[in-house]
């Protein structure tokens, strides 16, 4: 009798012909995501240079404006990641004969895969607004090995360690230190915290030699432009640290989301939701 009913089921069991996964509203999904988030980080980029300003005791602190960029981020992938989960979720193809908690798992699967390509086009489309929009922070902290003498991360420490002390009595003819002080100082900091010993000498010895001041008063000036540089440095990645944690983040709240909205956009589209409210209605009327 039990083997009977096996078979029965078995064979009204049919696996639908239907794909379980629709890659063009995924797809269509994405690409949705990605428009609105280059449009979000354009708005950002205008309003984040709008509203900081470069004198003290105006505008909003350093670090209400890392919070600040921090939250935007997190508003950024929620309304991104919802309409593109929700169209992903919305634009599948409809699966006849398939378990109601199996169509759940399914648009969740199809907003999560929305937004999974979305992150991995977004990350090499818009890298360059993204890179713009974090800052000179970051800028620092990934260019930390830049070659110009000019125009690198160390020229700053470099001017101020070769400023003379009269100007009016500035050596001519000698060949620009500069290039090699950049290089020395760049490979120092990027191989690890500090300038060694030796480089610390030869730069002392070159800052004396370039600026008049004495031996010690140039020891006294490295050490001071070092410990400048290293601060500075710190800050960097501390900021890098800090905005990689709040990309996380948005990451992960943008992963809910989309999930989330995949599922309302696939009850819709099914007509689930307008089932459960016409049932929900029925039953309260019964009551009453």
């Amino acid at each position: 009798m039990a083997e009977g009913f096996a078979q029965t089921a078995a064979k009204e069991i049919v696996e639908p012909s239907v794909a379980g996964v629709s890659w063009a509203a995924v797809l269509a999904g994405a690409a949705a995501s990605l428009a609105i988030t280059l449009v979000l980080l354009s708005f950002g980029l205008g309003m984040g240079f709008a509203v900081v300003s470069p004198w003290g005791n105006s505008g909003v602190s350093a670090t209400t404006f890392k919070i600040g960029t921090g939250l935007y981020f997190i508003v950024m992938a929620i309304l991104s990641s919802s309409i593109g989960g929700y169209l992903a979720g919305r634009l599948r193809t409809k699966w006849v004969g398939v378990h109601t908690t199996e169509v759940l798992f399914r648009d969740t699967a199809h907003g999560f895969l929305a937004w999974a390509v979305a992150s991995v086009l977004g990350a090499m489309l818009l890298a360059s607004p993204a890179t713009t929009l974090l800052g000179n922070a970051l800028d620092g902290a990934a260019q930390g090995a830049a070659s110009a003498a000019n125009s690198g991360p160390m020229a700053g420490y470099v001017d101020t360690l070769l400023r003379p002390n009269d100007p009016s009595a500035q050596p001519q003819g000698q060949s620009d230190p500069r290039p090699e002080m950049v290089r020395l100082l760049t490979t120092d900091f990027r191989t690890g915290s500090d300038v060694n010993a030796n480089d610390r000498a030869y730069i002392a010895k070159v800052v004396a030699a370039r600026t008049g001041l004495s031996q010690a008063d140039a020891e006294k000036r490295v050490n001071d432009v070092v410990t400048q540089a290293k601060a500075d440095l710190d800050a960097a990645r501390k900021a890098a640290m800090q905005t990689a944690i709040w990309l996380t983040l948005s990451l992960f709240i943008g992963a809910f989301s989309a999930t989330l909205a995949a599922t309302e956009g696939g009850g819709l589209r099914d007509g689930t939701w307008g089932k459960k409210r016409s049932a929900t209605a029925q039953s309260s009327l019964a009551i009453n």
